[in-house]
């Protein structure tokens, strides 16, 4: 003979899971740095799709004032410059204005500039510096009180920390510095029910990238070192970001009881 208890206990279960899957129904959301251009567009167009409901930064509003635009409501675009805290709390406090709670910040903006140790200027070094290692810390740190109770951070990382391209070297070292402090605060933020994850992207693109805008000679330069360790960039697979944005997808829906620490995507060709 079946217990009561035991015959509530599937009724319970099934309460609970029906209960999550509203909770992961809900619309989310978004908060994305970089969102004028590149990956940081294509994950806001890919939300907004979805039915999130997205954020878009960006240090030129023009640019992700046209993103916006072709989104609709209730999408909201806002100038910020990660490198400069004054910029993030600004934004932020807009953010907080209109948003009592978000669900996710990812932090996608960044500067990809390659040069040697011998070559690299003054306003380089502090522009990748703070764009790159300061910039997320900036937006997460402004972000934490509209994410506590179930809010999720992603850092977009990147390959070359593992593979070292030459003349990438700062870029690179970064982003395994955020790599390192997303691990920490993975740890820190437990309590708060704050997941951090990073992505580790490889080379993508769209159809409106044709090439570097680097000089010539700089990009020049930049074949010639990577070849001479044996790396040819050019043949190196090429993804699309659309295909990037499954990832994140899948990253953010993620129950509540999985965290993922680090999703490492590599192009390949198909």
């Amino acid at each position: 003979m079946t217990s009561p208890l035991a015959a509530r206990a599937p009724v319970r279960e099934g309460m609970k899971r029906q209960s999550g899957q509203a909770e992961q129904d809900m619309a989310k959301t978004i908060v994305i740095t970089g969102a004028g251009d590149g990956l940081g567009r294509a994950l806001a167009r890919r939300f907004a799709r979805d039915g999130e409901t997205v954020i878009l930064l960006g240090r030129t509003l023009s640019k992700v004032e046209a993103v916006a635009a072709e989104l609709g409501a209730p999408h909201l675009a806002l100038q910020c410059d990660v490198g400069d805290p004054d910029s993030v709390r600004a934004a932020f406090a807009t953010i907080a204005a209109q948003h009592e709670h978000i669900d996710v910040l990812i932090n996608n903006a960044a500067i990809y500039e390659p040069f040697t140790l011998g070559d690299v200027r003054d306003d380089q070094i502090v522009a990748s510096l703070m764009t790159n290692v300061a910039g997320p810390i900036y937006c997460a740190r402004e972000a934490l009180p509209l994410l506590r109770g179930g809010g999720h951070i992603i850092n977009v990382s990147s390959e070359s920390v593992a593979i070292k391209m030459p003349m990438l070297w700062l870029y690179a070292g970064g982003k395994l510095g955020v790599e390192y402090m997303s691990d920490l605060w993975a740890r820190e933020l437990e309590a708060d029910k704050v997941r951090v994850t990073v992505v580790q992207a490889g080379q993508m693109m769209d159809e409106t990238k044709t090439g570097t805008n680097w000089p010539m000679d700089v990009a020049v330069r930049f074949m010639q070192e990577n070849a001479k360790v044996g790396l040819n960039p050019r043949e190196r697979a090429i993804s699309h970001y659309n295909s990037v944005t499954d990832a994140f997808r899948a990253v953010i829906d993620m129950p509540a009881d999985l965290h993922m620490g680090t999703v490492a995507l590599s192009a390949r060709r198909s």
